[in-house]
């Protein structure tokens, strides 16, 4: 599918005209006593006023929401009537020395900071794709995937991430993240437009036309990439969206995380054509692989090639119960990320898929913001009352059992 992005357009919403004139009249103001109350409230009414004026060219704007809602929060907060006197902003002199960062990160680029202090904090999510390739979307589901060609993995009014699987051995079902395309849209007096793109073997630390921020713009630091190792880890800071992105390259291949805020998932002009948006929607089903069906297939002609005539293996051939123990030397819980790990291995007999599902796993440790939802487990739907596991039963199986007993007793 053809991949692209709208040319950038200058927004007529004014919304960050509004926020300058309010912060303007209350820089320090939430640090003064009972008495200047009503000055702020003046000052909030105002805000109120300016924002209810660009609100039809505002539609749909990440900013203009966050505004309206700050707004209500602080109406509350501060026993503020929504009737009364309004003023014309009093303009502050920036104090010494922070000219530079405010010029730098105005209030408008940096997403947690335009939840005011007493407005809820934002909700985050988190998704991946690692391996042969697993993904985790936006709301924990788990699946593997074949997605062999280009993908949307996200597509919303901020962002948009491809991704291209290529097959891992020439023949093979078993595919791999090759290359990734990463468009940050324009936004305001933020940033520019930026690509960054990543392939096999090449992992840059800068965008593609050689820049390491988010451009000529007042708040153009507050998109940043950083280099974490040499080659093989960098990690992009999109503060004016709330946004973390994590790309790594382990072995031949590339893995994907990302922590997003849960209104700039949801930031899409058309949800009906969101279906490709994998990180949003999930695979096809057309397109995802019955991951505990191919698992018990692999450990059964596991067991059989055993039994047969002795036959010489290739050194890179994993059985059952050896890529079990190569997989438990990093990934000790027994949740899906393990049994990715096995998977892969039986699949492609690659080591680097294991290290692929244990920095996905340390990935999400790191972006994840439900810490009880780190470890997923699969899910054991097929067992029927009459599948118990006598002395015998193939290992997939009395993992299933064993995620199912787990289950149980929470």
């Amino acid at each position: 599918p053809v991949f692209c992005s709208p040319p950038a357009v200058t927004s007529p919403c004014k919304i960050l005209k509004c926020n300058s004139e309010f912060w303007a009249a209350t820089s320090g103001s939430h640090h003064l006593g009972a008495e200047e109350a009503p000055e702020f409230c003046t000052a909030l009414r105002a805000y109120a006023h300016c924002t209810r004026r660009t609100a039809r060219t505002c539609r749909g704007d990440l900013a203009y929401h966050s505004a309206v809602h700050g707004i209500d929060d602080l109406m509350v907060q501060h026993n503020c009537s929504k009737d009364g006197p309004t003023s014309q902003p009093r303009l502050r002199t920036l104090p010494p020395g922070d000219s530079q960062e405010r010029s730098d990160s105005p209030e408008i680029c940096h997403y947690e900071k335009s939840f005011h202090k007493h407005s809820a904090a934002p909700n985050y999510t988190h998704c991946g794709l690692f391996g042969d390739p697993h993904l985790r979307t936006f709301t924990d589901t788990f699946q593997t995937c074949k997605v062999q060609g280009a993908w949307p993995l996200i597509d919303n009014n901020y962002l948009n991430v491809q991704v291209t699987n290529t097959p891992v051995l020439p023949g093979s079902s078993a595919t791999a993240t090759s290359k990734l395309t990463i468009i940050f849209k324009s936004f305001q007096e933020c940033v520019d437009q930026k690509v960054y793109q990543a392939e096999m073997d090449e992992l840059p630390a800068a965008f593609v036309d050689g820049s390491k921020n988010g451009g000529d713009k007042h708040g153009a630091n507050s998109l940043k990439i950083t280099e974490k190792v040499s080659g093989q880890h960098i990690e992009i800071q999109a503060k004016y969206i709330g946004t973390t992105i994590v790309v790594r390259q382990v072995g031949r291949y590339l893995t994907f995380a990302v922590r997003m805020p849960e209104e700039v998932v949801n930031a899409v002009e058309d949800r009906d054509s969101q279906g490709l948006y994998l990180c949003l929607r999930g695979c096809p089903a057309n397109q995802q692989i019955d991951f505990q069906t191919i698992r018990s297939a692999q450990a059964t002609e596991g067991r059989a090639r055993r039994k047969g005539p002795s036959l010489p293996a290739p050194p890179e051939a994993f059985t059952y119960e050896t890529a079990t123990a190569k997989c438990r030397e990093k990934l000790p819980v027994e949740d899906l990320y393990f049994q990715s790990c096995v998977f892969d291995l039986l699949t492609t007999g690659d080591v680097n898929f294991m290290l692929a599902a244990y920095y996905a796993f340390e990935d999400v440790k790191m972006l994840h913001s439900n810490k009880d939802k780190l470890h997923l487990y699969e899910r054991t739907r097929d067992l029927t009352p009459g599948n118990t596991a006598p002395t015998g039963t193939h290992p997939t199986l009395w993992v299933a059992l064993l995620c199912l007993c787990w289950l149980c007793l929470l």
